[in-house]
């Protein structure tokens, strides 16, 4: 058994990680903290863990004086939070799985350009590893600091990484993304209200989305040249899940047809216990309550143009279900172990 403890369990992937971990067969939750909730019990804020899960949740410089109970440290804060926390579990030997962007980045002025905050743990980021397991999956198992991507890049990277890789597209690459509500955080404000979001469909974030330095740099790891990604996310009505249509060009005097798109991803991912490349389209009732991302090509050859499409939970695949399957491969645990759920469809 390990024993964990969880910064930030009262938004909803704190709690979605909570969730996972209390059904965990190698997992005692031994700490809890959350700035909002202090001294209330977790089944107060979050009464579905009534008569499973009961303990009282702690400011954080108590949950922090008590660091040495803990074999791993989960936090799932906004950005710009994590860092002196993280030097204080780094020094203490336990090790970090960072829900939050602020490991996400090796060169931390990228960081601090698109985040306008100051990066106060420059030297942990040389350390730190990205954690989507099935790129750097080697990474993760030999690193004290895991940083899990974030949603819309985990749904763009593990769509677009075969064909970066394969060289057969173009770099350039736009990336339309829907995601639920729940990626806007359990906060109160006016653009998460029902009203707004009932009925509606919106866009946001349009050429500044912090998501997008992510995608492009692990991308660019896949290949020689530059990626440039024009990206657009949209609020759907709905309360989790991500859906992006990836566009690519094909390179000029390339040859590229659906059949050998197919076989490059399964390929790619064959090895994947949580990537299902599929014939079918993807939708988000195919993924919802899982941690996997599922995928589908479409090729029109006489225009040279490919569409991916890729679904995932926003709230365990682009979150809680990624940091415990990194948890996984650092603890030597079967990765699929406790998020091995399929979606209820409905």
């Amino acid at each position: 058994m390990i024993r964990v403890g969880i910064i930030g369990v009262t938004g909803y992937a704190g709690q979605q990680l909570l969730w996972l971990l209390e059904q965990h067969p190698e997992v005692e939750v031994r700490l809890l903290s959350s700035k909002s909730y202090a001294d209330m019990n977790i089944a107060e804020v979050y009464p579905n863990f009534e008569g499973r899960f009961s303990q009282v949740l702690l400011k954080d410089q108590d949950f922090m004086a008590c660091i040495d109970e803990i074999d791993l440290l989960f936090m799932a804060l906004p950005h710009g939070l994590s860092q002196e926390l993280t030097k204080t579990a780094y020094e203490n030997k336990v090790k970090v799985i960072d829900l939050g962007a602020d490991f996400r980045f090796e060169d931390t002025d990228l960081y601090e350009s698109w985040y306008k905050v100051p990066h106060k743990a420059k030297a942990l980021s040389d350390i730190a590893v990205y954690g989507l397991p099935e790129l750097h999956r080697e990474l993760i198992a030999k690193s004290p600091i895991i940083a899990s991507p974030g949603c819309f890049p985990t749904s763009a990277i593990l769509g677009s990484a075969p064909l970066i890789a394969s060289n057969k597209v173009e770099t350039d690459i736009i990336v339309d993304s829907k995601t639920g509500t729940t990626g806007a955080g359990r906060d109160a404000k006016t653009t998460s209200l029902y009203c707004e979001v009932n009925e509606n469909f919106k866009p946001y974030g349009i050429f500044n989305h912090r998501h997008t330095p992510e995608m492009e740099k692990e991308l660019e790891k896949l290949t020689d040249e530059s990626v440039d990604i024009l990206f657009t996310p949209h609020l759907l009505p709905v309360n989790r899940g991500i859906l992006s249509t990836i566009y690519f060009d094909i390179k000029a005097g390339e040859t590229l047809t659906e059949a050998d798109a197919y076989d490059i991803y399964r390929k790619f991912y064959q090895d994947e216990p949580f990537v299902r490349v599929r014939q079918g389209l993807p939708e988000l009732s195919h993924v919802r309550g899982t941690n996997f991302c599922d995928i589908a090509i479409r090729i029109d050859e006489k225009r040279g143009k490919v569409i991916v499409i890729s679904a995932i939970d926003n709230l365990i695949k682009g979150a809680a279900g990624q940091a415990v399957q990194s948890m996984n491969i650092v603890f030597g645990f079967p990765e699929s172990m406790g998020l091995s759920m399929l979606s209820m469809y409905i």
